[in-house]
């Protein structure tokens, strides 16, 4: 399990309300207030928790690729970008359940603050995620590899029940206290999982958002990469 300190901007709580920064600041200052408000509320309750492990690329047949220790992942996206890999990572992400009780409680009585701690929950799990994929990509540049984009159940080629199970099979979920639901739906509901193929050379030159399955009507695609 490793632990690291999630520091969320405004604009990011902004966007994680569903909103556009720019915008908001001009036409709305006061729910920029609201989520400064969520940063200095909330942030004690972020309790930003991460597990993964790192697997040798065995061998590949079809649409399987075989880990170290007997481990497998399937479907078209693992393929298209995993082949190449000479290593796994699968990671899990998790803020953890306080901040979510929070925002549970306090969105019936103040809805505006309540949905913007949800929008500072929202901006941290991703921060958290961007931050462990930054990380373990500087541990990869040290030793003369790249990576691949990070693959997440639910992406076009990888259906979530399929997925989350193969990555709930690579990960100690229980030692950050996330679990896996019949529905394929993790608990705390504000946790992210993903795979990372590490390797020589990737010729690939997409974006996450090139395999969501909103990217037709998704209005952020531009913010990232």
């Amino acid at each position: 399990m490793t632990e690291i300190e999630v520091f969320v901007e405004a604009d990011k709580v902004l966007r994680g309300m569903g909103g556009d920064p720019a915008q908001l600041r001009a036409r709305r200052p006061e729910l920029v207030e609201t989520a400064e408000w969520a940063i200095a509320e909330g942030s004690s309750l972020i309790e930003a928790r991460i597990s993964y492990s790192l697997f040798e690329v065995v061998s590949l047949s079809h649409e399987r690729l075989s880990l170290g220790d007997g481990k497998i992942l399937s479907g078209s996206l693992i393929i298209e970008h995993l082949a190449p890999s000479k290593q796994v990572a699968a990671i899990l992400c998790t803020i953890g359940d306080p901040l979510e009780e929070v925002v549970s409680q306090l969105i019936m009585e103040d809805p505006v603050r309540g949905l913007a701690l949800d929008g500072l929950a929202n901006a941290a799990i991703e921060v958290l995620a961007n931050r462990i994929c930054h990380l373990l990509e500087e541990q990869a540049h040290e030793s003369g590899l790249s990576t691949t984009i990070p693959l997440s159940p639910g992406m076009v080629g990888w259906p979530v029940d399929i997925g989350q199970r193969q990555i709930f099979s690579l990960v100690d979920a229980a030692s950050i206290g996330v679990t896996l639901e019949e529905s394929s739906m993790m608990r705390p509901r504000k946790s992210l999982s993903m795979v990372v193929g590490f390797g020589e050379e990737f010729t690939t030159k997409s974006r996450t958002c090139d395999y969501c399955s909103l990217k037709e009507t998704c209005r952020y695609q531009d913010h990232y990469v």
